[in-house]
């Protein structure tokens, strides 16, 4: 059998409800939502971490951060951890990762040196725009040498710090500011974005494939802060009608102070969503060339993100602890070769990022690692599941707290004993903890058993290999 390709649209802090077909009606996202109609849209899918290396890092390997030891940023991912390319390379497949990867801290590195290749044949390393000597600024030096000052989104401040000890000079003009709370246009070309690079690149590689299978990671930065995006795209919205979230009444008293005004927040998804819709056009860009190689019917496409972004929710921005939805919860499409028993279900079952490596490797027709701690995804789940003792659930953890979520909570608990409960079908944004009301004491139980359920679930001791 010829095994399928696999094409995985990766970004970068994505909210799940931040596509046209997942509700919102004020962003533009076309050729995601065709994708969604021609495939299968997981929206109850949630990532095991809400910030972005011990994320990735679980999403590719399909076990979960703790099982991984990497709980929190800045940690390196081992050389010899097995990745989905591991897996894939036996059955003759060639793996790409172009654009961010981020197995690696980015800030106080050298990135002209060789990057360990986790398993892929092909990679065009870049994890930020235009901060590095990276294959992004490499790529922008070889189409347009002029231009290479006006593509940088600003340096990160540990990377400063390290250039600054370090006394490294990169001679690149970097923006004042690296994180304006509203949205700035791109200084150079709008060709030559980092979205317009890894949709370009990923282009090239698929061109490049004749006859073995392909996995293609197309490692999008954006809609990562800062909000910068091509003017055009900046001009495809009014930010005045944008809907705002809702916000409780001591928080309503907090934004009076000062803090998250209505200006700020139009301004701050003025930039999101036209980073949003910059990587949808170009996604559109190559699913339409995967369409003209006549690749469709050979390969696996999926679109996701690491983890979501608070967009002013809770009075912050970016993401992390306690990972309420507009965190932990990300949009999750796949559109399977040969078309779909139902092209545009919705599937509404709790799915978790670690679902998808066993998944892939089913659609490969490859056998699953007892190591893999994921289930494959259930295409044909009814859309509204019953609640039950078997009910799906997903775990998000990090260093000190695990967090579960369940159709009608968020539990989180501490090594100090301290927990939180959120009712989300009365507090969908998750601002009221009712871990001490009497009357979810019954609750707090069910949690807390289906919590240890779940941790003793994930256990992978070694396998014995006698019995004594």
């Amino acid at each position: 059998m010829r095994r399928p390709n696999i094409l995985l649209l990766s970004t970068d802090q994505w909210r799940w409800d931040a596509l046209g077909v997942n509700g919102n009606v004020d962003v533009q996202t076309p050729n995601l939502d065709r994708l969604a109609g021609e495939g299968t849209n997981f929206d109850h899918y949630f990532v095991q971490s809400p910030v972005c290396m011990p994320s990735r890092a679980s999403f590719l390997s399909g076990q979960y951060p703790s099982a991984l030891r990497i709980t929190h940023m800045g940690v390196p991912v081992p050389e010899t951890t097995v990745t989905l390319p591991k897996l894939l390379r036996p059955y003759g497949y060639t793996s790409a990762n172009i654009g961010k990867l981020h197995f690696l801290p980015h800030a106080n590195r050298d990135h002209r040196e060789p990057h360990p290749d986790y398993g892929f044949d092909h990679l065009e390393i870049s994890d930020e725009p235009g901060c590095y000597e990276d294959a992004y600024r490499a790529w922008v030096r070889g189409k347009a040498p002029d231009q290479v000052d006006r593509i940088s989104v600003g340096l990160p401040p540990a990377t400063e710090a390290w250039q600054r000890v370090l006394g490294v000079r990169d001679g690149i003009a970097h923006p004042a500011e690296r994180f304006p709370l509203a949205a700035q246009p791109f200084r150079g070309r709008a060709d030559l974005t980092h979205t317009a690079f890894v949709a370009e690149q990923t282009i090239a590689f698929i061109d490049q494939q004749r006859h073995a299978p392909f996995l293609c990671i197309a490692g999008f930065y954006s809609p990562h802060s800062p909000w910068v995006a091509p003017q055009a795209f900046l001009d495809r919205y009014d930010p005045g009608g944008f809907t705002l979230p809702q916000f409780p009444a001591d928080v309503e008293a907090q934004r009076a102070a000062g803090r998250c005004s209505d200006a700020e927040l139009r301004a701050a998804r003025h930039g999101y969503y036209a980073m949003i819709s910059e990587v949808d056009y170009h996604i559109g860009r190559v699913l339409a060339h995967l369409d003209a190689r006549g690749l469709r019917d050979d390969t696996v496409v999926i679109f996701t993100s690491d983890h979501g972004e608070w967009l002013g929710e809770h009075l912050k921005y970016g993401k992390g602890y306690p990972a309420p939805d507009c965190v932990s919860r990300v949009p999750l499409l796949i559109r399977r070769p040969g078309g779909q028993s139902q092209p545009g279900a919705t599937v509404s079952r709790i799915v978790e990022a670690v679902d998808v490596v066993p998944t892939l490797l089913d659609l490969a027709a490859i056998q699953r690692p007892a190591f893999l701690q994921g289930r494959p995804l259930p295409f044909d789940a009814p859309p509204d599941p019953v609640p039950s003792a078997d009910t799906p659930s997903a775990l998000t953890e990090g260093a000190g707290w695990k967090a579960l979520r369940t159709p009608g909570f968020r539990y989180l608990t501490h090594p100090d004993g301290r927990e939180l409960l959120f009712d989300l079908a009365n507090d969908p944004g998750e601002y009221q903890d009712v871990a001490g009301h009497s009357t979810n004491r019954d609750v707090l139980g069910e949690h807390r058993h289906l919590l240890l359920r779940r941790v003793l679930a994930m256990e992978r001791p070694l396998p014995r290999i006698w019995s004594y």
